[in-house]
């Protein structure tokens, strides 16, 4: 993709204009900062359902499309994803490049791909991708223009006909099998040598990079855009009691295409496998909860939500007034500890909180003084179910906590 490449973004708002949809079409200007386009204007169009031929009204369409040749636009991003059809239709009338959210963030990958394998699943998605769109509109992909959308690992490989593409995607996932065993072979020795695993996962740009970096000292790359890592990076480390190897992952995004999570299952294995998984969140953003719904849903999708999880609550020093009242209240009753990845703050909780993953656990009832129950809560190194407040300023605790951790509170055990 050129960097001088001009873009006009497109929302269709079926919620007039909620905070949400603000937020997201926010997000599809980063979106497209990060793949080097130029967004020269945006267009809303608050309407009660989509249009099926056009996605949003025809009006709206020429209205577009009368910008596009005044200020002589390149591509036209809209923020949802467009059938076949549509595209179609709205190129009839938009002389420019049409492209959807997914297509922009495929773009994104393609860039960011450095490894083989990234390279491989990221071309397998733009195939998986462009396939039925093609066979819905009926034209080879030789008449796709270059630039955003098309560009990457497959760019020269999108000039084929169907047969060819489907015959690209059998190598593709041949090749990708085979990097798999490797994968499996690698975890087998791992497993050997019984290696605790921990998967950084969350919003892309939440701070996992960096997180790693005070974890480790390791030197990931960082950068505040979006999908500044995309290919997974390992860091081991070595405590006083464990090895812990720490894994980066690719950052997710509200919209991220099937195909993508599809073709990065097998690097998403690191998720799969992981003992534990520290969810990064950043608590600054306007819709962290959003956020965390989003990476919740590719969990599930992976069928990794149950798994153990401890919540980094990132970039606590941008919300110095923050209150543990308030702060607690954000995360349920996952255990999480607020750190900033960037001043290495609680980081050395964080590291506590997963070594205490990695030791036995035990489940006792105690009757705790109520300064020793402050403590432990503020901590975050197990689960406390307060029974009982006694008038002596005692608490009744049923608690599953690591077993080095329960054998200091023997002494208040009520119950064997």
């Amino acid at each position: 993709m050129e960097k001088h490449e001009k873009a006009v973004a497109v929302a269709l708002w079926l919620g007039g204009g909620t905070e949400k949809e603000e937020l997201s079409f926010a997000e599809l200007y980063s979106l497209a900062a990060t793949a080097g386009v130029q967004v020269l204007a945006g267009f809303t169009q608050n309407r009660s359902e989509i249009d099926n031929r056009y996605y949003i009204g025809p009006g709206k369409a020429e209205e577009i499309g009368d910008y596009v040749r005044e200020s002589e636009i390149d591509t036209v991003i809209f923020d949802r994803e467009l059938s076949p059809s549509q595209v179609k239709n709205l190129e009839r009338i938009i002389p420019a490049k049409i492209i959807d959210r997914s297509e922009l963030i495929m773009d994104i990958f393609a860039q960011r791909a450095s490894s083989r394998e990234g390279q491989l699943q990221v071309e397998l998605a733009q195939l998986h991708y462009q396939l039925p769109k093609l066979m819905g509109r009926g034209r080879d992909l030789s008449r796709l223009a270059g630039g955003i959308g098309t560009r990457g690992p497959g760019e020269t490989k999108l000039e084929v006909d169907r047969r060819r593409i489907r015959q690209r995607i059998h190598v593709l996932e041949q090749e990708l099998k085979k990097l798999e065993k490797h994968r499996a072979l690698l975890r087998k020795r791992r497993d050997r040598r019984r290696i605790f695993q921990v998967a950084l996962v969350g919003y892309t740009n939440s701070g996992k990079s960096t997180l790693l970096n005070q974890l480790t000292k390791a030197e990931a790359y960082t950068a505040d855009i979006l999908f500044a890592t995309l290919d997974p990076l390992s860091r081991r480390l070595e405590t006083e009691h464990n090895t812990i190897v720490f894994t980066d992952t690719v950052g997710f995004i509200s919209g991220l295409p099937h195909h993508l999570i599809a073709a990065f299952k097998g690097t998403l294995e690191v998720v799969v496998n992981a003992d534990l998984l520290v969810h990064v969140v950043d608590l600054s953003h306007p819709d962290m909860a959003m956020q965390i719904e989003e990476v919740n849903k590719v969990l599930r999708e992976l069928g990794c939500l149950e798994k153990d999880q401890i919540i980094a609550a990132n970039k606590i020093d941008m919300l110095p007034d923050l209150t543990s009242q308030e702060l607690a209240g954000k995360f349920r009753d996952l255990p999480y500890v607020p750190v900033s990845a960037l001043t290495g703050l609680n980081t050395d909780k964080l590291l506590a909180a997963v070594e205490a993953h990695t030791e036995p656990w035990e489940i006792i009832r105690v009757l705790l003084p109520l300064e020793i129950f402050r403590n432990l809560s503020s901590a975050n190194l197990g689960s406390l179910l307060p029974l009982e407040f006694t008038n002596d300023d005692r608490v009744r605790v049923e608690a599953e906590l690591p077993a080095r951790i329960a054998a200091t509170l023997r002494q208040y055990e009520t119950e064997k």
